[in-house]
């Protein structure tokens, strides 16, 4: 596959909802979810006292930097209290930080009755600048001038879910959603709208309904970037991996560019090919020209560097990403993943602090609480816990605006929270779609639980396909050894340790000190 220039933006996540004013068609935070955003804010005012701060952000537009890094440090002020307490104040405190800087759409009443298509000042080109907001700043002004641009509300959609991912917040989906609504009341059979309804989809992890409306769109567009993508991510997600292949090449042959490329190699890692899925990366990086290109191509060849343990190439992927764009979240928290791996936990403790104030995602969150526990200085057992409630905050704020956290629940609560809840998640994933990831949490669920004859099958089918994935192979180890099985618990913890030493802090240890039992008891014999 020779490398092409890119013409479109990088396929990335989702968007929400709203509706219609009295005065205007709008789409605004106020009239997103109810549940979400009126009760939760709500209550995030009587517990927190965020009146002002929250007016002044949502009135203003102002980043939410501030409010997030306020709510964050009053959470972990808080002390310890009683859970329900504890998670309920969490969760309206994350209400406040995710809503209070929300960008209110406006539009002019409907004086037109023919749709008009969108200008070429807001084509969706301009959303693949690293300031997403100003693409979204310049979509609102254009949609309040020309509301019936079907295809501005289809674009504003997909920006909204991109914003949902790049800011962790979850609130912008119902928000994406009532814009694709919108696109798609005004024009049925539009592409970008059915496309970006396959992108909301796969974004709230609905896969089958993203792969049925992935297909609606190419029906309409065959040649749809995001449409051909998105069904990509759907099969992949689906554990239909043979599928997700044959797409990536009929993808690559009809819109080849980043936004392929970068799917074209994640379907080969996931079989194991990863000089393949190097090769496709390095072409996609050379073809890459604008900031949002070049910090997300660098950032997945730093995430690929890092799962076979190369930190330093990882690191100056990391460092090329942000320089692209300096606050883009994958790059910030694959640097602090790769600095803590290399023994820099000072500074990855910094980064990930200043990650979880801005972005209180799950990933950032879990790890910063590993990397307090494993400084183990005092308080850090209280940082580590507050970390780790935030995760169950923001999931059930995920829920409430239509997206299955499950395996983000199931992955967490495993090793930091509630066992039964992560088994009775994993459970529910797993009955949902079958891939490498289900299988492993699935496993490593059932594990925790004691349920090890059950977990090992699934810990098999985790890495099958070839895979390399260090926390596979150590879930897989430790299982084996759970099981009876020292040869091949040696075989797999050993693998995990060579292929990436510091794959997580507390797997690392528990991988050598099982290894060190294991080798002991061979002794013995």
């Amino acid at each position: 596959m020779s490398p092409r220039t890119n013409d479109g933006e990088p396929e990335r996540e989702l968007p929400a909802s709203g509706r219609r004013s009295e005065d205007a068609d709008v789409v605004t935070d106020a009239d997103a979810d109810p549940v979400t955003e009126t009760d939760a804010v709500a209550v995030a005012v009587a517990v927190a006292g965020q009146d002002a701060e929250a007016a002044v952000a949502a009135e203003t537009d102002e980043p939410v930097t501030d409010v997030r890094v306020a709510a964050v440090r009053r959470f972990a002020a808080a002390g310890r209290r009683r859970r329900m307490v504890e998670l309920g104040a969490c969760a309206a405190m994350l209400a406040v930080a995710l809503t209070a800087g929300a960008i209110a759409v406006g539009a002019a009443h409907e004086t037109r009755n023919t749709p008009v298509v969108t200008a070429a000042a807001v084509t969706p080109g301009l959303l693949a600048s690293a300031d997403l907001g100003e693409g979204i700043t310049a979509l609102q002004a254009h949609l309040r001038a020309q509301p019936r641009d079907f295809g501005g509300w289809a674009t504003l959609g997909l920006a909204y879910v991109e914003q949902a991912r790049t800011n962790g917040d979850p609130s912008r989906y119902p928000q994406a959603e009532q814009a694709v609504k919108r696109s798609l009341a005004l024009r049925p059979d539009n592409d970008q709208a059915l496309a970006g309804r396959a992108a909301l989809a796969a974004a709230r992890h609905d896969f089958p309904n993203a792969l049925k409306y992935a297909d609606e769109a190419l029906k309409q567009n065959p040649y749809s970037e995001r449409a051909l993508c998105s069904r990509i991510d759907a099969l992949v997600e689906l554990g239909r991996y043979d599928d997700a292949a044959r797409a990536a090449d009929l993808a690559d042959e009809r819109r080849p560019g980043v936004p392929v490329f970068t799917r074209y190699a994640y379907v080969r890692e996931l079989r194991g090919d990863v000089t393949t899925a190097r090769r496709v990366l390095d072409q996609a990086l050379d073809s890459s020209t604008t900031p949002g290109d070049i910090a997300y191509v660098a950032t997945q060849i730093g995430q690929l560097a890092w799962n076979q343990g190369d930190y330093e190439d990882a690191l100056t992927h990391y460092a090329r990403a942000l320089a692209a764009d300096e606050n883009y979240l994958p790059a910030l928290e694959g640097r602090a993943r790769a600095q803590a791996a290399s023994g820099r936990r000072t500074e990855a403790l910094t980064g990930l602090e200043n990650v979880v104030a801005r972005f209180p995602l799950p990933g950032p969150l879990v790890e910063l609480g590993e990397l307090y526990e494993a400084r183990g200085a005092e308080g850090d057992r209280a940082k580590a816990d507050d970390q780790y409630t935030l995760v169950d905050a923001w999931t059930a704020l995920a829920r409430a605006n239509g997206v299955n956290a499950d395996l983000d629940t199931a992955l967490a609560a495993a090793d930091h929270g509630d066992r039964t809840a992560a088994l009775r998640a994993a459970r529910a994933e797993w009955d949902r779609r079958q891939t490498v990831h289900t299988a492993d949490a699935l496993a490593w669920a059932l594990h925790v639980n004691g349920e090890d004859a059950e977990a090992l099958p699934y810990a098999r089918r985790a890495t099958a396909t070839g895979y390399h994935n260090a926390s596979f192979l150590y879930h897989r180890g430790m299982i084996e050894q759970a099981n009876g099985n020292a040869k091949d618990a040696r075989t797999h913890l050993t693998a995990a340790l060579k292929l990436n030493p510091g794959f997580s802090p507390p797997g690392a240890r528990a991988a050598r000190t099982a290894l060190k039992s294991l080798k002991a008891l061979e002794a013995a014999k």
